[in-house]
């Protein structure tokens, strides 16, 4: 009846000053020297009130879900008679919990108040000489934490610098008690093993999946293929898992994607062999589906980042679908990328392993080079097959363009619109959304900010006053700063600005947008404009006849390390949905042809792109090469913690460098600054195999402030994704 560690192990009593916590910390060591040394057996803990206890194993290991690190550790608390049935490893309990919030009454001190937690293990004994608190509850006998998990969600909080609590949240959903009494634990038989489908595109695509249906398992980093037989792909891999008796999860990037996967599971399996987990679902059904999964009804999961941690039952196939997107990054502490979570169960597991998607990035690029995962691509006469043409119009085109000095589009992309629209739809990818979300000076293109809060400037349908973009502010006498000029001119142009001047050009199409505000999922085959910001293209049935990508300047010229990377990325994915070459499928993409991200779209060869972006950063010492940390805060604070911690001798401190100030309005990333606030970041890099230490001396610099209780924060992220 015994799951987990029991290093760092403590009382509650220790933490909250009760019993001989009272004494200096020399005299406790003494004591409990003495007492681990003595011969007879301990005595039978007592709880502060006296109550009956259970007769076998009195003693409950808790772990209290408080997220701070200095309380990172287990709690012992006695077992009351009453709970002893229920009160068994894995389950949900209420402890009493809290520095300097106990009271006497009638001569007996009363504990603080009631925090929930996790029963790990019952025990004999305590390492606490003194009376312990008793279990104030158990939540309900369900026991949602197995060995697995736990061990799962510890190995992510040491890597990324976390509290295991913190990681038990995102990985354990919150209760349901209707869920709990209608879920069902009968498991279902495995399915017959598939075929491989148009996985015999792949050039070891046929021995991947006959490798999963014989129990092997396979690593391997998949360069989809453009069309949407991704989705049915990666439902036979599924397949082919559960035919020998093993479990399947899939992590993809947003509902839409879950959806295609749940229709292909649901074709080759039938309703009610998988289990979907996603946000959308709501807590009950969502809570529903992942007990079912617990008890190990149901052996193959898919959903969104959340289900990374789902305890899917003798896991035989954990696989991702497009690592490089932001929504695989979880924005709650202590922010854990599905591609890693994976490769810790893959390795917890022994289980295979499956990294796919149209793009490639440096960390997929980097599983192969060391040798981890094997290549899973199709030879170049299919990719030329099944990829549409790309031409490009860069600088020296609109130069000479007549057309592109008046109007927004050059002539080849006219043309292409033109005669795309011929023969279907046609998919228009613009960066930004809204009308003309960045506006500047005419005369000396100085951007135009908001004098209250510096916030962009934006332009409005109709020709109405500006509006800031961060607090709402209209500016009806805007003049520049610089040069004192009057006129305006569009910066970037943003998806209903596009959709409007192409409704204009073309007053016998329909043109539809998808964006934030509304996100469509699919589009008829019927001739159409689709205009669209990055992430949110609609599927056409029958793939788009063809794809205009735009202003690509403006994502090649974010100061990101990933730059370049994640366009490419974005471009793929656009022009993925278009029909091949040979159905007459053309992609224009307005962007500087001789950049390399350009290049490696027009070649289709986002492999060679990621081979030689982790070439230089392997030069240049950056990440995935280098294991890094950013460190954020006040001024003062950052120079203090950097001088407490005991960094491993082979660290680099780089800055620390200043912020920008975050204005009021503007949403706020975990990690920047208040709104108003200057705060600096300083990078500290480590070589390769160097990232446990340097997680556990960040951790421990923290916990020790977060003990001290020191007023200013200080943010502490692994493997930040934004290295400007």
């Amino acid at each position: 009846m015994v799951f987990g560690k029991n290093a760092g192990v403590s009382s509650e009593n220790e933490a909250t000053g009760g019993g001989a916590g009272d004494a200096p910390p020399e005299q406790l060591a003494l004591i409990r020297e003495s007492v681990r040394r003595a011969k007879t057996p301990r005595a039978k803990p007592r709880t502060w009130r006296g109550a009956a206890l259970a007769r076998e194993l009195p003693v409950a290991r808790v772990l209290v879900d408080k997220g701070v690190l200095h309380l990172d550790r287990y709690f012992d608390y006695a077992v009351p008679e009453e709970l002893d049935a229920d009160a068994q490893p894995g389950v949900r309990v209420r402890v009493r919990f809290g520095a300097g919030r106990h009271r006497v009454r009638d001569g007996r001190r009363e504990g603080g108040g009631l925090v929930d937690g996790f029963l790990i293990e019952r025990r004999a004994d305590s390492d606490y000489a003194g009376p312990l608190a008793a279990l104030a509850q158990v939540v309900s006998p369900e026991r949602v934490l197995d060995e697995e998990l736990l061990g799962l969600a510890r190995s992510v909080a040491d890597r990324y610098a976390g509290s295991l609590a913190d990681v038990l949240q995102l990985a354990v959903p919150p209760r349901s008690a209707r869920a709990e009494k209608r879920t069902s634990a009968d498991p279902l038989p495995p399915p017959p093993a598939p075929e491989p489908g148009s996985w015999g595109r792949y050039e070891q695509g046929a021995a991947f999946v006959a490798a999963l249906a014989s129990g092997g398992a396979p690593r391997a980093v998949w360069n989809a293929l453009p069309g949407p037989e991704w989705a049915e792909e990666l439902a036979r891999a599924v397949t082919a898992t559960l035919s020998c008796g093993r479990g399947a999860l899939i992590v993809l990037p947003d509902g839409r994607a879950v959806a295609r996967v749940d229709a292909a599971l649901t074709a080759l399996l039938g309703e009610g062999r998988h289990a979907v987990l996603t946000a959308d679902a709501g807590p009950e059904k969502r809570y529903a589906q992942w007990l079912a999964v617990r008890r190990g009804a149901v052996r193959a999961v898919i959903g969104t980042r959340a289900a990374m941690f789902a305890p899917v039952r003798d896991l035989g196939l954990v696989a991702l679908w497009d690592d490089g997107d932001d929504s695989h990054s979880e924005p709650h502490a202590p922010q854990p990328h599905a591609r890693e979570v994976l490769l810790l169960r893959a390795a917890q597991d022994r289980c295979a392993f499956l990294l796919g998607g149209w793009a490639c990035t440096v960390e997929a690029a980097q599983l192969v080079e060391t040798g981890w995962a094997r290549p899973l691509v199709a030879a170049r006469e299919q990719v030329r097959a099944a990829a549409p043409l790309v031409r490009t119009v860069g600088d020296q085109d609109l130069a000479r363009d007549e057309a592109a000095r008046a109007a927004r589009l050059p002539t080849l992309a006219w043309q292409a619109v033109r005669d795309g629209l011929r023969r279907g739809p046609v998919l228009v990818q613009v960066p930004r959304r809204g009308y003309v979300p960045r506006m500047a000076c005419a005369s000396c293109r100085t951007p135009a900010r908001c004098r209250q809060c510096a916030g962009p400037l934006e332009g409005q349908e109709g020709g109405s006053a500006l509006r800031c973009g961060w607090c709402g502010r209209e500016e009806g006498a805007w003049h520049c700063p610089e040069c004192g000029a009057f006129r305006l001119r569009a910066q970037v142009v943003g998806a209903r600005r596009t959709a409007e001047e192409l409704g204009r050009a073309f007053p016998a199409v329909p043109v539809r947008t998808s964006g934030r505000e509304h996100v469509l999922d699919t589009v008829p085959a019927a001739p159409a404009l689709v205009v669209s910001t990055p992430g949110a293209e609609p599927v056409a049935e029958g793939g788009y006849a063809a794809a205009l990508l735009l202003d690509g300047w403006a994502m090649l010229g974010r100061p990101d390390l990933r730059a370049g990377e994640d366009a490419l990325r974005r471009w793929l994915a656009a022009a993925a949905l278009v029909r091949p070459q040979s159905a007459g499928g053309t992609v224009v993409a307005v962007a500087e042809p001789t950049l390399r991200p350009v290049q490696a779209l027009v070649r289709w060869d986002p492999v060679g792109h990621a081979l030689r972006e982790l070439s230089e950063r392997a030069e240049l010492g950056f990440p995935p090469v280098s294991r890094m940390a950013a460190v954020a805060g006040p001024a003062e604070a950052v120079a203090a913690f950097l001088r407490a911690v005991e960094l491993p001798g082979e660290a680099e401190v780089l800055g620390p460098v200043p912020l920008p100030v975050t204005a009021a309005g503007r949403p706020r990333r975990l990690g920047a600054p208040p709104p108003g606030e200057h705060w600096e970041r300083a990078l500290i890099r480590v070589p390769p195999g160097r990232g446990a230490a340097l997680a556990g001396a960040l951790k421990a610099a923290q916990a020790a402030r977060t003990a001290r209780g020191s007023d200013a924060p200080v943010w502490v992220r692994i493997d930040p994704p934004d290295i400007g």
